[in-house]
């Protein structure tokens, strides 16, 4: 470097410190109003993304590898699934904020003909195995902060055990790891099951809500409030599809974006404490979709 280039070089940094100190000294005066509103979490902040190469029927592969999902809509939280929980899948995700981990256990097997199939494994001890690997996976990726488990109701009927069991895989999960909160998959058509809920209820740390038909999202708000009745003390994150799998088809984009506003107008309000998207896989294949949530985030995020 010429010393004309590095006298130059030097005072644009002069410059650039000299007005960081003044920013920060206008920041120490900022009223407290200020900083209150500064330190409340924006719509961005709220977002989870699902990550993960899950196989849909007429969904093609995606181009989106693992944590590309959330960068693509601007987002920092992640909920992983449908790959093994270990550390090479979390180093992917070790710059992001937080990230759940499925513990239901969705994983791979081979059709007659070679070709992959997505599905879950979940008795109870595959679920409990999972969770404690996860706790224990944790302590060395402090950005793990819960569990996750999909499709709860119908794979505990499938598996053919009860709130007894789940209560004692939590409590393994919660020896393990204390701080690791546990996340499950709600359905709306699942409300009229409440004794199944009731007793559940006690293991569950957060709720992720979901509207299974899409011509249903009108109905949200009186889901949020039924969700809320059906749990009074967790925290709820609403799902936001990007394809109706009742119809195989993408859900469509005025859907989409109602629901967004309906999202944003539930978080104000204090009754939904965030959303995730499903999903990373698929993007490319639900671009209007996809880009309908990301520009919304965007516009909303201050």
């Amino acid at each position: 470097m010429k010393r004309r280039e590095f006298i130059q070089e030097v005072s644009i940094a002069g410059a650039a410190l000299g007005l960081a100190g003044r920013a920060q000294g206008a920041a120490q005066q900022a009223p407290t109003a200020e900083a209150s509103k500064a330190a409340k979490p924006s719509f961005r902040d709220i977002g989870w993304v699902w990550e993960g190469q899950g196989i849909d029927p007429q969904v093609p592969p995606s181009i989106y590898g693992l944590g590309q999902g959330a960068r693509y809509f601007g987002l920092s939280r992640a909920n992983f699934l449908f790959h093994p929980n270990d550390v090479h899948a979390l180093r992917l995700l070790q710059d992001y904020d937080e990230v759940t981990c499925d513990i239901s256990k969705w994983g791979w097997e081979w059709n007659e003909d070679g070709r992959p199939a997505c599905k879950p494994k979940s008795d109870p001890v595959t679920v409990r195995t999972e969770g404690e690997n996860v706790a224990r996976l944790a302590k060395e990726f402090p950005n793990v902060t819960g569990v996750y488990c999909d499709d709860l109701m119908g794979l505990m009927k499938s598996a053919n055990y009860g709130p007894k069991e789940f209560g004692d895989i939590r409590s393994a999960i919660r020896d393990a790891n204390p701080d690791l909160k546990l996340w499950t998959v709600v359905y709306t058509h699942e409300f009229e099951e409440a004794d199944f809920w009731t007793g559940l209820r006690p293991h569950i740390d957060v709720v992720t809500l979901w509207i299974w038909k899409s011509e249903d999202i009108v109905r949200m708000p009186e889901y949020v409030d039924q969700c809320l009745a059906l749990f009074p003390d967790k925290p709820v994150v609403m799902g936001v599809y990007l394809r109706d799998y009742t119809k195989v088809a993408p859900i469509p984009v005025d859907l989409v974006k109602m629901q967004m506003e309906g999202i944003a107008e539930l978080v104000e309000k204090g009754k939904l404490s965030g959303y995730s998207i499903l999903a990373a896989v698929l993007i490319d294949g639900h671009r209007p979709q996809a880009d309908a949530v990301r520009d919304f985030i965007a516009a909303h995020s201050g």
